[in-house]
């Protein structure tokens, strides 16, 4: 018996069938949307008092700097104080309607059903900004259609529960950017010795472009790469009228200069810390981390 194929050998008959899963997919997301307003998400009570994890730093007597402890290198910073130009180019490369879409981008989900299904096998996720914070706070990063539905879900609801600055600072102080960095004040200082403040057009663009992936695009490690991933976020940048053609122009050819490795304990004080830091976490467990 010959086995018949799952999807039409014409071109025609196999873009409209993509397309008509694609768009069932959509409708069971919009009849899923319906329900996170009866559905528990017993999660979103974190994020309501969120609280991330940060650094605690042991000093000397004399105001020195020893040693910084933390479990995640984060410095958490307002919204209002993060620059526009570093805010623009997230957006630019991780969501670019996010002010205009409920929590889920379902042109995007269509797309990405419809390229995954072409490629027999998940190549493209179509998560926006409010997936991923739902991905990193709540779930696991299996690539499942269960997790995938139910980060669909919390996004919704989350975008239910804040405002879109919320979110959005949520998510600028919680992703990971690679080199232990949490947040983008941890990444500009880790890659730059700057705070958000300081930065360049360029270098805004270079961290923002880690998200994706921190370690393939990490400019320490891969800067050939990393300097390819800045180019595609001025130009994002460049397309969704955030900057002008000068300026990204400027930014492309701006050479990147790396701040010097920190170590985050001084040498000399090594033991002292290590006995400070144990007497520290018998007495506040995981809130000397908070």
């Amino acid at each position: 018996m010959r086995n018949t194929p799952l999807l039409p050998r014409s071109g025609h008959g196999k873009t409209a069938l993509l397309i008509l899963c694609a768009l069932a997919i959509a409708c069971g997301m919009g009849i899923g949307a319906s329900f996170t307003y009866l559905y528990d998400f017993p999660e979103l009570e974190r994020l309501q008092n969120y609280k991330p994890n940060t650094t605690t730093r042991i000093y000397a007597r004399g105001g020195e700097l020893l040693a910084e402890l933390y479990q995640e290198r984060r410095k958490p910073i307002p919204l209002k104080h993060i620059p526009a130009t570093l805010q623009q180019a997230f957006l630019a490369i991780e969501d670019s309607r996010f002010y205009d879409h409920p929590g889920v981008s379902y042109p995007d989900i269509v797309r990405a059903f419809i390229k995954n299904l072409s490629a027999g096998q998940f190549v493209q996720g179509g998560s926006t900004i409010t997936q991923q914070l739902a991905k990193v706070l709540f779930l696991t990063p299996e690539r499942k259609l269960k997790r995938k539905i139910r980060e669909a879900l919390l996004a919704l609801e989350i975008e239910r529960r804040f405002t879109k600055d919320e979110i959005l600072e949520f998510y600028m102080n919680q992703i990971y950017l690679g080199s232990g960095a949490y947040g983008v004040q941890a990444a500009a200082q880790i890659y730059f010795g700057k705070t958000v403040a300081q930065l360049t057009l360029a270098e805004s663009a270079m961290i923002a472009g880690l998200p994706k992936a921190p370690t393939r695009f990490n400019p320490r490690t891969n800067p050939e790469k990393a300097l390819l991933r800045r180019s595609l976020v001025i130009n994002r940048m460049r397309v969704s009228g955030f900057i002008t053609d000068e300026q990204a122009k400027t930014a492309r050819e701006e050479p990147f200069q790396l701040a010097p490795r920190v170590a985050n304990i001084a040498p000399e004080a090594a033991y002292f810390i290590e006995k400070t830091r144990i007497g520290l976490s018998r007495r506040f467990g995981q809130s000397l981390y908070k």
